[in-house]
């Protein structure tokens, strides 16, 4: 075999191996809240308050995530990747074994640290392990795979809790976390994602204080922000877009419906081409504008509620489709402004953003549909994403002329 056949085979085997594990840690997120009518009538406890669960777990893993960072960069991410899934694993047993309420918060906090460490540890693994020309790639395999965890989750669960009851199907997603982390565990070729040691003078010199420093540099603040701003678009298609669409378009729930899976499907094809895009340009700011502007546009098309019921499903997945694009190019410009020695802490610093995001989505868009203004929802969307282009447009300037290596 060749050596540059095996490389080629050394890449595939990372590449796969930290998509495993994101995709599991994506279908963590949704083992229990397919489960939520059945866990209300077992624990009397109200959608509000099993919501606040789901809160809870998001709220600390945005907050633990730049220390993870910082983990994987001191330790390996390989240690930290396989702790983060032993503690989401262990957080869906502990959750099916809760017996009242409190439990399920005590839960959510251990699964939160846990669901803390995936990014930065993905991203330095794939960074440290996989050849530079590959990263497009890598970037579109780790997003995919984390689309099909989502998809996957209720589908695996449901079934157990309906034959067995939910706290046998949290469980049962806890065990399968558990065979996930021992595979992991044996393989070595995920290796360590630390590079060189730094020069002794320069860690005299840099140290904590440094590392801060660097995270409240302009190029990652922003990067935070627009990773933030992201978020709230994609949660607002997720969580509101189905509701919204049969105000605005007076159309069955069941198309509706249709229209957000197509969404979805459309943004996982998205990021399979934005993999291929992203290894053949140097334009990746270019890409991430049109991946931004495409979809709001389509969103004021959808808000303006002239679209034909017939096209709704067509421009909702031409929609997800540009969104999911930008994301290799979005993954390559974050490591392109990420010192070597300090990519953990980068990327779990600006893709906390994505769970701020997430905590602020849901109260905006919802606002509007209690007051009766679907199609806000989709103007709010097409706002946000404009709010956008300016930080990622600075970010890539320096960029611009040089691929990231």
């Amino acid at each position: 075999m060749t050596t540059a056949a095996t490389t080629l085979r050394a890449d595939a085997k990372v590449i796969g191996l930290v998509g495993l594990a994101h995709g599991f840690s994506h279908f963590f997120q949704l083992v229990l809240p397919p489960l939520f009518p059945l866990m209300r009538e077992d624990l009397g406890a109200s959608y509000a308050a099993l919501g606040a669960v789901m809160a809870l777990f998001y709220t600390v893993s945005g907050i633990t995530q730049t220390v993870a960072g910082f983990l994987v960069d001191r330790l390996g991410a390989r240690a930290i990747l396989l702790g983060g899934m032993a503690l989401i694993s262990l957080a869906a047993v502990l959750a099916g074994l809760a017996p009242s309420l409190p439990w399920l918060f005590a839960a959510a906090v251990i699964g939160g640290v846990g669901n803390s460490v995936f990014h930065p540890a993905d991203f330095a693994l794939l960074n440290a392990r996989v050849d530079p020309r590959r990263l497009g790639y890598a970037f579109s395999v780790h997003g995919i795979v984390g689309n099909v965890g989502w998809a996957l989750a209720p589908m695996f669960v449901f079934p157990i809790a309906l034959a067995y009851g939910w706290r046998a199907g949290a469980i049962a997603a806890g065990v399968l976390g558990s065979v996930c982390l021992a595979v992991l565990a044996t393989q070595r070729s995920l290796g360590d994602s630390r590079p060189a040691a730094r020069p002794a003078a320069a860690v005299r010199q840099g140290g904590f204080a440094q590392d801060v420093r660097l995270l409240a540099t302009t190029p990652i603040l922003l990067c935070f922000g627009f990773f933030a701003l992201y978020s709230i678009t994609l949660v607002g298609f997720q969580t509101f877009s189905t509701a919204a669409l049969t105000k605005l378009y007076d159309i069955p729930l069941a198309l509706a419906t249709t229209a957000l899976t197509a969404f979805l499907l459309g943004g996982a094809a998205g990021i399979l081409a934005g993999g291929f895009i992203a290894v053949r340009t140097d334009r990746h700011g270019l890409v991430a504008v049109a991946g931004i502007m495409i979809p709001a546009v389509l969103s004021l098309w959808i808000a303006s509620a002239s679209v034909a019921p017939a096209l709704v499903v067509a421009v909702m997945t031409a929609a997800g489709f540009a969104f999911g694009a930008m994301g290799p190019s979005r993954d390559i410009i974050v490591r392109g402004i990420a010192p070597e020695h300090s990519r953990g802490k980068v990327y779990g610093f600006v893709y906390s953003g994505l769970d701020l995001g997430g905590l602020v989505g849901p109260l905006l868009f919802g606002i509007f549909l209690d007051q009766g203004r679907p199609e806000m929802i989709f103007i709010a969307a097409a706002a946000v994403m404009v709010l956008a282009v300016p930080t990622v447009v600075w970010i890539a300037r320096p960029l611009a002329r040089a691929r990231p290596v």
